[in-house]
């Protein structure tokens, strides 16, 4: 083959308690990447489309070393020496600084396109920490919690990063993510910058337990389980006051019914999880007037399963 198109899905970081170590992708947003093979081993951004209507122009980088679809791709070709390189086409379905993953799913749709066109394809799992690279140039820094749900779906659970070492867990029969996207950008640069290098002992303690409970839901299809441990008592109270309207968006949420509702990754994306559809759709719904009640005219929202599929080839 010459070219080849891959999606990865959008996805949800943090999920309340798992600052940096926990996320899951979802089945209703993604962007696509596709490569066409060129002689000599360059990479080249020849296009950049949107789909979500969010990208001012010039808003992407068409430097291959400041994109996140090409910068694994970069180094991918360093490492491998193919013989080949590759023209790339990025169709954004997932707003810039939105919270939902969108430089990770660049990066991890453009390398599992370019390993379906290698003679010997990688494993899926080191591709990851080509993607990371991507994570790096986007943030300052590799945290896995978008990329690997990306590639692998599901929810993952990061154990280490050094060795790198993820975990799926399994996804509680008949859960269901609520994500609601403001049209506000928040970058995660800024996002992190909010936050206190130190935490109190006892909050660290809390919220430890509290992940804790929520893996164990997640083992024991605890529903239950899960409403008592879905609140961030360490990240989210720092970068509430970056969305307009947060709390009552998360109260919305909560007298609809939802287990629990936090910020997507870091903002302005805010996601719920509910265990039926009609609750779901009663939380988005809910979620989204308050968002508009609280001036922000233009807002997106989805009620989607957990992706477990992740990335993969689609042409």
């Amino acid at each position: 083959m010459r070219s080849a198109a891959a999606f990865a899905p959008a996805t949800v970081s943090n999920v309340a308690v798992g600052f940096d170590v926990l996320g899951f992708a979802v089945e209703a947003a993604g962007d696509e990447v596709a490569l066409t093979l060129t002689e000599g081993e360059s990479v080249r951004v020849v296009e950049v489309s949107d789909a979500t209507g969010t990208l001012p122009d010039g808003a992407i980088s068409l430097d291959p070393a400041q994109n996140t679809a090409t910068v694994g791709l970069i180094k991918l070709l360093e490492d491998l020496r193919p013989g080949f390189g590759f023209d790339v086409r990025v169709r954004k379905g997932i707003a810039l600084g939105s919270g939902m993953g969108g430089s990770a799913a660049s990066a991890v749709a453009a390398l599992v396109a370019a390993n379906s066109l290698l003679k010997a394809p990688l494993p899926k799992e080191s591709l990851l920490a080509y993607a990371l690279a991507a994570e790096r140039v986007a943030c300052g820094a590799s945290h896995p919690d978008n990329a690997a749900p990306s590639l692998f779906g599901g929810l993952t659970l990061i154990v280490s990063t050094d060795p790198l070492r993820c975990v799926r867990l399994p996804v509680p029969r008949g859960l269901l993510a609520v994500l609601v996207h403001p049209h506000v950008r928040v970058d995660t640069r800024d996002s992190r910058a909010v936050l206190r290098p130190h935490v109190p002992l006892a909050d660290h303690v809390r919220q430890s337990a509290r992940l804790a409970g929520l893996v164990a839901a997640c083992f024991n299809d605890d529903f239950e389980l899960m409403r008592a441990c879905l609140e961030d008592v360490l990240i989210e109270p720092q970068r509430a006051a970056l969305i307009p309207g947060f709390a009552r968006v998360k109260a919305a949420a909560l007298e609809a019914g939802a287990l629990g509702a936090s910020i997507s990754g870091s903002g302005p994306s805010v996601f719920a999880l509910a265990n039926d559809e009609e609750t779901a759709e009663r939380a988005r719904a809910a979620m989204v007037e308050v968002f508009r009640a609280s001036g922000v005219a233009e807002v997106d929202s989805w009620v989607s399963h957990v992706s477990e599929e992740g990335a993969k080839v689609i042409r």
